[in-house]
């Protein structure tokens, strides 16, 4: 099937890196996995951070040029080159898709997203009409699939039928971290030596943008957390840059000596530095499911993060490793200590989150569920 993918959030193509830039490839990785072909529609941003209205008229009006500009382009083309399906990636009302329902119902092709999230309490606020316009592109969906069950409650209703919504469990190219973990020992005498730290203490790793709002806040529950296990031996490596990075080391001021900063790494250097550590630590304040969780435990690490937000629905309380209560410091220091004590557990934890990725979280699978949802399609 020829797919139309589109990203109004932050497109694919983005030099900035972000969790949505990474899902948004994911998804057109696996849908090639699934054998169709995927071109990027549109590089057209609708994100709007602040609620400026005025803006949002500029862009509802730019996003519509666009999508007529499109369909002239699509009708110029061959029966054989006319994408078959319009594939948009996270709809919301501050990234509403001005481009592919109207795309879509002009061309006569199925429209579908993939996390889509309707808030009512946005309505009459100052994302109104990107309240209005996400709520008006679910409705027409033909699928939605969803990534994080807790848009589901509100998405649901806006559908034709209860059956267009199709949970779909999030994913990563796992591969990469498999091979990493293979060769542990020698990813973490490298590590070991380029940081001059020694081996012999656990390593804890955080892999998180260092931004105001929740990820300090996760940071800083972080830093209570270790800061409570001052009497035990570990390390924490911190993968991570942004603007509130003096915030966050402050944060740590109590135990800096016992912190590696990597800053931003490119991605072929994490599954390296994954499979070196001992496990993953990220108290995921208000998080989505949250990538790291995935790539962590695809390296074969235990985690610790938070019973909250989407973080559950990928990782097995007591099994791949630990969710204390959120934004407990306390529990989340708790539930470290128990990893830094006992390495049988951080090992059994870890390879049962490595067989858990296997099987539900890589792109293999999430090609086949993709595949499966669209078979309906053709009915």
């Amino acid at each position: 099937m020829r797919i139309a993918f589109y990203a109004p959030m932050k497109p694919p193509t983005s030099a900035t890196p972000s969790g949505d830039r990474l899902i948004a490839r994911l998804l057109m990785t696996a849908l090639e996995h699934a054998g169709n072909s995927v071109t990027l529609a549109s590089r057209f941003r609708s994100y709007d951070r602040t609620g400026d209205s005025d803006r949002q008229r500029r862009v509802q009006a730019v996003g519509e040029k666009l999508s007529d500009r499109l369909i002239r382009y699509v009708n110029s083309m061959t029966e054989a080159e006319r994408p078959q399906l319009w594939f948009t990636y996270h709809v919301f009302h501050k990234a509403p898709d001005w481009i592919g329902p109207r795309v879509s119902k002009a061309l006569g092709i199925p429209y579908v997203i993939a996390e889509a999230s309707h808030a009512p309490k946005q309505e009459n606020g100052p994302w109104d009409s990107g309240c209005r316009s996400a709520k008006s592109a679910i409705e027409q969906a033909d699928l939605v699939f969803g990534m994080n069950e807790i848009d589901a409650e509100c998405v649901r209703p806006l559908l034709a039928t209860p059956d267009r919504y199709v949970a779909i469990s999030p994913f990563i190219d796992a591969e990469p971290f498999v091979a990493a973990r293979r060769d542990r020992a020698a990813h973490r005498e490298t590590l070991a030596r380029d940081l001059d730290i020694s081996g012999a203490d656990p390593w804890l790793l955080c892999v998180a943008m260092m931004r105001s709002g929740d990820k300090v806040d996760s940071y800083q529950i972080l830093a209570q957390a270790l800061a409570r296990l001052a009497d035990q031996p570990w390390r924490l490596i911190v993968i991570g840059s942004g603007p509130a990075e003096n915030e966050v080391k402050a944060a740590f001021s109590a135990c800096n000596d016992r912190i590696s900063w990597l800053g931003t790494r490119e991605a072929g250097e994490m599954p390296a530095i994954y499979a070196a550590c001992d496990a993953f630590v990220w108290p995921a304040v208000k998080e989505t499911p949250g990538m790291c969780f995935l790539e962590a435990q695809a390296a074969g690490l235990a985690v610790v993060g938070s019973h909250a937000g989407g973080v559950p629905e990928i990782v097995e309380d007591q099994v791949t490793g630990f969710l204390p209560k959120h934004m407990d410091a306390v529990e989340f220091a708790d539930a470290t200590a128990k990893l830094l004590r006992d390495p049988d557990l951080r090992h059994t934890m870890g390879m049962a989150a490595a067989e858990r990725m296997a099987s539900m979280h890589n792109v293999a699978a999430a090609g086949r569920s993709l595949a499966s949802a669209f078979g309906r399609l053709k009915q």
